[in-house]
């Protein structure tokens, strides 16, 4: 039997006196990456037995808005590549590339 590795992913969240983030870290080792400051995260996980998706989404109370906008996009254009590759899907993905273009148009996030 082949000897299993395991990894370790850590994320820290400093919160206000109403638990709102004011500071989030992230910590993979293996990745080389130690206590790293974040402004926004989300994290995405496949519950099988609920056949259904969990979510965490955080963001710091000074995360600025334009940057957020370029979060959302840039992160609409992995999962596209994501897609892509776990599913060899190549007509839907080029469908989500062409909403993450639009939705890059529409907030004025590409220079014409």
């Amino acid at each position: 039997m082949a000897k299993t590795h395991t990894s370790k992913i850590e994320m820290t969240v400093e919160l206000d006196e109403n638990r709102v983030p004011e500071k989030l870290f992230w910590t993979a080792q293996d990745g080389g990456v130690t206590q790293e400051e974040a402004k926004a995260m989300m994290l995405s996980v496949w519950d099988q037995n609920k056949q259904e998706t969990l979510r965490i989404d955080l963001w710091t109370k000074d995360m600025p808005v334009d940057e957020m906008k370029l979060f959302f996009h840039q992160t609409l254009v992995t999962m596209s590549d994501t897609y892509l590759r776990a599913t060899q899907d190549e007509k839907m993905t080029a469908t989500m590339k062409d909403f993450c273009d639009y939705f890059a148009e529409k907030l004025e996030l590409v220079k014409k």
